[in-house]
């Protein structure tokens, strides 16, 4: 015999040997070991997925599965009351577990479902988990939605993984649906990855911003009681503070004479630079340091002209070694070769 058929409790199982097939309910269907294949096949997803995405789509995954059921029994029963009457058989017929509808309304759109011992809580016990699978309540609230032709959702009361005897759901009308919680989920990662993002990107900016605390404007000894400066780059109110802050606090330190302050790698000339290199030198003033720009360029001369800059108390030189003269010869000192 290549053909096997057997009816259990008004459910058809029928084996094909010949083609390879099984059926049931005149559907094809495929055996799965639920503690060690099932298992493997939601461990994999979820090493693959991860443990909160794989929950929603095996919840969505049910959800779909609960619509194919509903869409199958409307079209060969019609009626919602005989197909809910129908199902509890058929589900524990074909090895889901235990199934009772504890109440429903057609009307209200609302009803009570009792599982024990279902293929999912069987899986999830083999897993090692604590917390109610999601493929079952949502299967069954697709399974109402496309009965009642409306949108239904789950809570559950009673979870069997979690100690109860069995597990209870509730369904009532909901907006609710995997898209949404689809929805919901990827704007969660979006939102958690972005948080993330800042967070790495400010951990980051608060790294160079000390490197370049460190780096950028170094306070150069050269001689005693001369120091040089040299501004680098681009200076905003943040970096220009630091730098005033930082050389107003080490000159006493220093007891320097001169401080020469090089322009010559300065790479943005604006008001506020300006403002920032008078305001520097008056503060240096203050504390009996007097200051020597260096490095002036031609286009930072023009800058200088065309904003009305006041320097002419203010000793200026092209080169870095004249300013170094100039500080020496003011000191009464000069660099001679040895003899």
């Amino acid at each position: 015999m290549s053909r096997y058929d057997i009816d259990v409790n008004g459910s058809l199982f029928e084996w094909d040997l010949e083609n390879g097939s099984f059926t049931f309910e005149n559907d094809e269907v495929v055996s799965f070991w639920v503690n060690t294949a099932f298992k493997t096949l939601i461990d994999s997803i979820e090493e693959i997925a991860g443990e909160k995405e794989a929950r929603l789509v095996l919840e969505t995954a049910g959800y779909r599965t609960g619509l194919i059921v509903s869409d199958f029994y409307l079209k060969s029963i019609g009626k919602p009351e005989k197909i809910l009457d129908k199902l509890p058989n058929t589900y524990v017929t074909a090895g889901w577990g235990i199934t009772e509808i504890v109440s429903y309304s057609i009307e209200d759109q609302t009803a009570v479902v009792q599982f024990c011992n279902g293929w999912e809580y069987k899986v999830n016990v083999a897993q090692g988990k604590d917390a109610e699978g999601t493929f079952m309540p949502g299967h069954w609230a697709g399974v109402l939605t496309g009965i009642f032709g409306s949108n239904v959702w789950y809570r559950v009361v009673k979870s069997q993984i979690s100690g109860d005897d069995c597990s209870v759901y509730e369904f009532y009308p909901s907006d609710i649906s995997p898209s949404l919680n689809v929805k919901a989920l990827l704007e969660e990662q979006t939102a958690a990855a972005q948080k993330e993002l800042e967070r790495i990107t400010n951990q980051r900016t608060e790294v160079l911003s000390e490197i370049i605390k460190e780096i950028s404007s170094p306070i150069i000894p050269v001689l005693d009681s001369i120091l040089v400066v040299p501004l680098v780059g681009r200076y905003n109110e943040i970096r220009a503070e630091e730098l005033l802050n930082k050389t107003l606090l080490n000159l006493p330190r220093y007891n320097a004479d001169f401080l020469i302050i090089d322009l010559t790698s300065l790479s943005w000339v604006d008001d506020y630079t300006l403002t920032f290199i008078q305001k520097f030198v008056g503060a240096s003033s203050l504390l009996g340091t007097t200051c020597l720009l260096v490095g002036i360029s031609t286009e930072l001369s023009m800058k200088v002209t065309q904003s009305g800059f006041r320097m002419n108390h203010i000793p200026c030189f092209s080169l870095l070694q004249q300013g170094m003269n100039y500080a020496l010869d003011q000191l009464g000192l000069e660099i001679a070769r040895k003899v």
